[in-house]
């Protein structure tokens, strides 16, 4: 993605099903876990980079010893810092006691974080001060094991105010207005709760309050926890959670939004936010990972047992769709072919627009998420060549050498862009930054017919458009083609997300600065003054809710009409070359990503009714000048 944006955050949990000597004599060491869970969060470091944070849990751990344990940073490499740390521990407790060394148990109890389930989390930050803060995970502590709690979670709340206002009204008094803060405590309270009925119940027999405490972490509810818990949720979540005792669970929208999947035999319980990191830290095979199910909780008691448990209804599934055109790493196979088939679905529409020229015709991609895209758009090509030749073979009316200049005839494919990854423009003022932004890529030269050629240069995605303007166009023009062509593999981003990326301002998005422009070319700009209008009578009523009012905005203009718009506003003034952008249609990345239909990003069409809230909200700020959060 040439304009990168911040997104979906990386959870990562184990269970250990035997005891820690087990893991000692089996694999040579008692850090077994610690090590996996070091490979789930190195494999899904493209899930967050602003910082990381782990927790772990002894289960049985006997009085005055630390049975839970966290650490976080926000160093530049957050996850080797924490495990080098861990790391220091291990080798620091080995050092002072050599003698003990060897007792697995020994070490167990007295190295912190050592423990049987483990919890991790990558951050990327959509709002708020990166500080450590706000790394996950989030802890509630207590003297009651059964009472305390780790969080982490990848996921974005849409009615944090109305969960907020809800822990009021339970006598709650939260420390800070965030969905993390209200979800932690929202859960926690109704763990609260749970052990005080436990309680209440084993009271009236004749135990004790010790032998109480051993009954309720034995028969702790945490399905009704969590029904509780998440009933009146509103937003995208894949939520993981520790409790003192030892159960785990993770938690995943009822639409399915976010992802979550999971993989279970006789020694480990384990759940990454992708495939691929599963696969690459157990070595299993694809069909043995397994999806939870929307509206779902794996939750694992005590004893280590998985079950699969509702709650909350489940409505229909639309996963998300940019996790598989961008977020998620291209290894995954299923991805790995919905991406070639995004590059392969655009095909006609590209041949239609360089006129069937492929003689005169470089093809190339922005690195880095395109280039599966890229192999899939350049096999599109190879497909209408080949029916070309069959046709041309056919017709028995070309000469000799034209049927050999066919058949020899192959497209040309190039890397025209390289991006200089090194490159930090944060490091000058506003006003040369610009400067410095159309230096980020550079380009392969003297490889371009001057005059002659279009160059088709394929992208996963166009959010903003500034870094197409401001570097990529430019440079490529530098090459003095005839024409740039740059195509998008995801259809145009017209709507704000609030279900875990960092895409809540519509004046950000090109395709939103696009229709304003069609707007004001057809003199209908009090369009948008109406539309607010319409946006302000529903505020505080179930219609803002129920009614994307923006989308009537973009009735007004064709597909077509859109990009056209596009193309001239990313086209710099001192650009000589004719600039087109080609966008994915909705009906193609259906057909290429058929399990994964959640596409609010471009149609408008929210799972939740809080994400209609939001998408009006974010137009009133627009209309309002409020540069703040939408939801």
């Amino acid at each position: 993605m040439s304009d990168a944006i911040k997104h979906e955050c990386g959870i990562a949990l184990i269970r250990l099903r035997k005891p820690i000597s087990y893991y000692a004599e089996k694999y040579g060491t008692p850090m077994y876990g610690v090590n996996k869970l070091y490979l789930l969060m190195q494999k899904q470091h493209n899930r967050g980079q602003d910082g990381a944070g782990v927790a772990s849990i002894k289960i049985n751990a006997l009085p005055g010893i630390d049975y839970i344990s966290r650490f976080r940073s926000v160093k530049t490499r957050a996850i080797d810092s924490i495990f080098g740390k861990i790391g220091k521990e291990y080798k620091g407790l080995k050092d002072q006691y050599p003698e003990r060394a060897e007792d697995v148990e020994w070490v167990w109890e007295n190295m912190p974080f050592l423990g049987d389930v483990y919890l991790g989390h990558l951050r990327y930050g959509t709002h708020g001060v990166n500080s450590v803060d706000n790394c996950h995970p989030m802890v509630r502590e207590n003297n009651w094991r059964s009472r305390s709690l780790a969080v982490a979670g990848n996921f974005n709340m849409t009615n944090v105010d109305e969960q907020f206002q809800k822990l009021l009204e339970l006598g709650q008094h939260p420390k800070q207005k965030t969905d993390t803060t209200t979800v932690l405590e929202k859960i926690g309270h109704f763990l609260d709760e749970e052990n005080q009925r436990q309680f209440d119940y084993y009271k009236k027999g004749d135990y004790s309050n010790k032998e109480i405490t051993q009954l309720i972490e034995q028969n702790l509810d945490m399905q009704r926890v969590l029904k509780r818990a998440a009933k009146d949720f509103d937003g995208g979540y894949a939520m993981a959670g520790l409790t003192g005792f030892g159960a785990s669970f993770v938690m995943r929208d009822p639409n399915g939004i976010r992802p979550a999947y999971y993989y279970v035999d006789d020694e480990v319980v384990v759940v990454a936010s992708e495939k691929p990191a599963i696969k690459t830290a157990f070595g299993i095979e694809y069909s043995e990972i397994k999806e939870i199910a929307p509206g779902h909780a794996l939750i694992v008691d005590k004893a280590g047992n998985p079950e699969m448990q509702e709650v909350v209804e489940p409505r229909e599934k639309l996963s998300c769709s940019f996790e598989r055109i961008y977020f998620s790493r291209g290894n995954d196979p299923e991805i790995y072919t919905e991406r070639k088939n995004m590059g392969k679905l655009l095909c006609p529409q590209i041949l239609k627009a360089v006129n069937y020229d492929l003689k005169n015709t470089v093809f190339s991609y922005i690195p880095n998420t395109a280039e599966t895209s890229w192999l899939g758009m350049m096999k599109g090509i190879e497909n209408y060549l080949r029916d070309y030749r069959k046709n041309a073979i056919l017709n028995k009316e070309l000469s000799e050498e034209q049927l050999d200049d066919i058949l020899q005839f192959k497209p040309r494919a190039e890397k025209l862009v390289i991006k200089d990854a090194k490159l930090r423009t944060f490091i000058t003022d506003n006003d040369s930054r610009d400067d410095l932004v159309t230096h980020v890529y550079d380009t392969t030269y003297e490889v371009v017919k001057k005059g002659v050629d279009t160059l088709v240069v394929l992208d996963d995605s166009i959010v903003r458009g500034t870094t197409l303007e401001k570097s990529i166009i430019k440079m490529l023009d530098k090459l003095e083609p005839k024409k740039i062509i740059i195509v998008s593999c995801a259809p145009q981003i017209r709507y704000p997300d609030c279900y875990g990326i960092d895409m809540s301002r519509m004046k950000e998005f090109v395709a939103f600065r696009a229709l304003l422009g069609l707007l004001k070319d057809t003199g209908q700009a009090d369009k948008v003054q109406e539309t607010y209008d319409k946006c302000l009578a529903a505020a505080g009523t179930p219609a803002f809710k129920e009614t994307n009012f923006v989308q009537e905005l973009y009735d007004l203009f064709t597909h077509d009409e859109l990009s056209d718009k596009v193309a001239e506003i990313v086209k710099a003034p001192d650009v000589k070359a004719e600039v087109e952008v080609i966008y994915q249609t909705i009906d193609d990345l259906h057909e290429a990503c058929p399990n994964h239909k959640g596409d609010w990003y471009f149609t408008g069409n929210y799972p939740t009714p809080g994400g209609v809230g939001v998408v009006n909200r974010a137009f009133m700020n627009f209309v309002e000048n409020k540069s703040g959060r939408a939801y």
